[in-house]
């Protein structure tokens, strides 16, 4: 088996929608959680690909997309935003893992999106908003719930941002090193769209 350090974006992705598939079908293997495991990891960390995603509780990127320890670089904060620190860390996973998948995902019924929508911020809470804002507006002017269209326009604009960020993110996107791809996990039937691959 290739060794999760070498697997390319494609290959990376694979995997994970193939565990996602595992879940959402309640059939999740929930692999490499043991004793054993454990062990192996003191050693190092190899993850093959980085989870941005929400702090939300109902989200846990290890079991929606039925994998074990050491498999994922998991980034959590309130609408899956980035900021400096979340934009180092994904360089740290790039740049000293050898990791080549990033996924923004994003998930239904976000309340850090709904909140923005509702105009609710107050506090540090305005950094997040000052960073959802954007996927708001552009999802005033498509059809369908405004809330729904705004996480998955969020998490679009967020996997754009982070392909764009000088100096390391744009170096390794534009030669193909690394991709960055947004999706969005269902609540209700646990499985995970990849948003570039929906109709428009």
């Amino acid at each position: 088996m290739t060794s999760p350090e070498n697997l390319a974006p494609g290959e990376a992705l694979t995997r994970l929608m193939r565990g996602n598939a595992r879940f959402a079908a309640d059939r999740a293997s929930r692999p490499r959680a043991t004793g054993e495991r454990r062990a192996e990891l003191e050693a190092g960390q190899n993850p093959y690909a980085v989870i941005l995603t929400c702090g939300d509780s109902r989200v846990s990127p290890t079991l929606l997309f039925d994998q074990g320890l050491g498999d994922l670089f998991v980034l959590r904060v309130a609408g899956n935003v980035e900021g400096d620190s979340v934009i180092a860390s994904i360089e740290y996973a790039v740049v000293y893992l050898g990791v080549r998948l990033v996924m923004v995902l994003g998930h239904s019924g976000c309340g850090a999106v709904a909140a923005t929508v509702e105009g609710q911020s107050g506090g540090h809470i305005e950094a997040l908003a000052g960073r959802i804002r954007p996927a708001v507006e552009r999802a005033t002017h498509l059809a369908g719930p405004l809330i729904d269209n705004a996480i998955r326009e969020n998490a679009k604009g967020v996997a754009e941002r982070l392909r764009h960020d000088p100096p390391i993110l744009c170096e390794v996107c534009a030669s193909g090193q690394v991709e960055i791809v947004p999706a969005y996990y269902a609540l209700k039937n646990g499985a995970v769209t990849l948003l570039e691959e929906e109709s428009p």
